[in-house]
């Protein structure tokens, strides 16, 4: 798969605005290109109220999965929604699916669907309960 049919799936579109947490130098660099692309716009990095996406990069090392994604909810807008991005099955900091689905219930949200979006990393997409969404 190319990394462009990868940003392809995750569903963004021209105008949404996208934050993205736990860049670091073993993402997958064309995603982030082929994503900026269709936003039509840079990723933002710094706190911005109301963001329609939260791209989450989180590795095993990187802590608690549940604490990863209490921090990317706080400027999520009320119909917003995360990319939990991890690496794949045998790739250094791979997370094993039952600390997703466990993390992700812990912070009072719902794993809603995986995409295999590049050759190292997976997309789980992870929204509020319908509930709690205004």
């Amino acid at each position: 798969m190319s990394a462009a049919e990868g940003a392809e799936l995750l569903g963004l579109e021209p105008g949404m605005v996208v934050e993205e947490v736990g860049w670091d130098e073993d993402v997958d660099a064309s995603l982030r290109e082929h994503i900026m692309d269709i936003i039509d716009a840079d990723m933002v990095e710094e706190a911005l109220e109301g963001v329609d996406v939260v791209l989450l990069w989180w590795r095993d090392d990187d802590g608690e999965v549940a604490d990863g994604l209490v921090e990317a909810m706080t400027d999520l807008a009320p119909q917003g929604y995360i990319w939990l991005m991890t690496p794949k099955v045998g790739r250094d900091g791979f997370i094993e699916a039952s600390d997703l689905d466990e993390g992700a219930v812990t912070a009072g949200l719902a794993l809603t669907g995986t995409a295999n979006v590049s050759a190292e990393w997976q997309a789980h997409k992870v929204v509020r309960p319908k509930s709690s969404r205004r």
